[in-house]
């Protein structure tokens, strides 16, 4: 089902995905409107499932996670997904899995320390849950583009 935005409810998205710090009362006063409305429609856009909660932006090079990779993985059966998917899950470096057409089942994003520490979780977790039948990863040398879209 899709949700009907109107002009606000745009302007009001397309703000705090740049900055969620954004104040109500610096949103009002970029779109011309009272704080109150911006609450208002904040409110209603999570009641309706658009925003579904806020998130913080951290430098892992800074915290000693230098590696980003992406995993392709080929399930030995795509009905295996789910389960593959709920172990996935338990491996708290992976931070994206996608469910993809092309010669992968899965498209993994993983943030680790080193090339040491991605081997260790792609010999050691990935490739031992049942149902993965082989991976492929590709090691991330830099983020050229990092951006939410324009509603």
């Amino acid at each position: 089902m899709e949700i009907e935005l109107d002009d606000i409810d745009r302007q009001i998205l397309n703000i705090l995905m740049k900055d969620a710090n954004t104040s109500s009362v610096d949103v009002a006063k970029k779109i011309h409107v009272s704080p109150g409305t911006v609450h208002v429609r904040m409110k209603n856009l999570k009641r309706v499932g658009v925003v579904q909660g806020a998130s913080l932006s951290v430098d892992y090079n800074l915290l000693g996670f230098n590696t980003v990779a992406f995993i392709g993985i080929y399930l030995d059966r795509s009905s295996l997904y789910t389960e593959v998917v709920l172990q996935l899950n338990d491996i708290p470096e992976i931070v994206d899995v996608h469910y993809v057409t092309g010669p992968y089942n899965v498209f993994a994003k993983i943030i680790c320390k080193d090339s040491q520490h991605l081997h260790d979780i792609l010999h050691n977790q990935i490739q031992e849950i049942k149902g993965v039948h082989r991976t492929e990863s590709f090691i991330s040398l830099s983020e050229s583009i990092h951006r939410p879209i324009s509603v």
